[in-house]
């Protein structure tokens, strides 16, 4: 990569957010990560540090104070963030919240998945990195 990629992670589950930053090490060092807590935590953040402009935020859906879809919506009417790529995990699919979130702007949904491995590979398709896993090279 030729540029420094900038994401935003937010979730009220601090070990999925240690998993998170730990996956987006290992693609790539050209990825910074900052994370929030919650949808509101993300929110005032975003309000008072008005010169910085993720290029994705991932954003789960289960959270105390305020909800990813109630951020979600918060987020799409920020000018500064049209750019952004906005993507909503969970450890669950319903259909109707997938349908929601799509509906809302959200790029895709993503299942939390139980090991790194397929977390790594989802966020480097994302980021749109090549990277090696055990000696063989994964194209995204």
């Amino acid at each position: 990569m030729n540029e420094s990629k900038h994401s935003l992670i937010i979730d009220d589950d601090l070990d999925d957010q240690e998993i998170f930053l730990m996956c987006v090490k290992k693609i790539s060092a050209d990825i910074s990560c900052r994370t929030a807590n919650n949808g509101e935590e993300a929110i005032i953040m975003l309000e008072s540090q008005k010169e910085y402009v993720p290029d994705y935020i991932f954003l789960d859906v289960n959270m105390p104070k305020m909800n990813g879809i109630e951020c979600l919506k918060i987020l799409k009417k920020m000018e500064r963030l049209k750019e952004t790529k906005i993507f909503m995990y969970s450890t669950t699919a319903e259909s109707s919240v997938v349908k929601q979130i799509k509906a809302l702007g959200a790029e895709d949904f993503i299942i939390k998945p139980v090991e790194t491995i397929v977390l790594r590979e989802k966020l480097a398709k994302i980021f749109g990195i090549t990277w090696v896993t055990n000696g063989q090279v994964n194209k995204s």
